[in-house]
């Protein structure tokens, strides 16, 4: 129904703008409700899973910063993020990884070790292409931040790039028990 808005308007509104309001709709849409999603497990274990999740995404931003400022040499995307480096993305996998470990650590009644592992992995690769993804769409539109809530932070857009790709990922494939 939303795309039909550019039929009704007989064209008033490019196809192209509508098409990118859709996209817009559903992949934060989708994102945020996979976040709520994992709050209200039905396993009564939802502020467990969202932090897990979170921690993850944070520690490998950080570790990827980090790394990547310390030992970063090789550019990841110069093209999407000029900034990033191989060195930061593995540093930030390695950093989320570890993270879920010391979730699966000190509960292991709810995450046993080698599904910790991976998603560590899955929040610290999608994370980062979340974040790419992010970088690539405010370089098509020549911005630097996505808003001005957040001065120097990119905006809050960019302060969740990486949730709403990692929540509905580590769903669909079913990592964390949701149902």
């Amino acid at each position: 129904m939303f795309l039909l808005v550019t039929v009704f308007t007989k064209n008033k509104l490019d196809i192209r703008v509508t098409a990118l309001l859709f996209t817009g709709i559903v992949y934060i849409g989708m994102g945020f409700s996979y976040m709520a999603m994992a709050r209200a497990s039905d396993d009564g274990h939802g502020l467990f899973w969202t932090f897990l999740l979170l921690f993850c995404i944070w520690g490998s931003d950080a570790g990827a910063y980090f790394v990547g400022r310390s030992m970063g040499k090789n550019k990841l995307w110069p093209a999407i993020s000029p900034n990033k480096t191989v060195e930061g993305a593995v540093g930030g996998v390695l950093i989320s990884m570890l993270i879920a470990l010391v979730f699966a650590i000190f509960a292991p009644e709810h995450l046993a070790i080698g599904r910790a592992l991976l998603i560590g992995l899955s929040c610290a690769v999608l994370g980062q292409l979340g974040d790419l993804v992010q970088s690539a769409y405010k370089r098509a539109y020549g911005i630097k931040d996505s808003g001005t809530l957040l001065p120097g932070h990119g905006g809050i857009l960019d302060r969740c790039d990486s949730w709403i790709i990692v929540f509905p990922f580590v769903h669909i494939v079913m990592l964390m028990p949701y149902y």
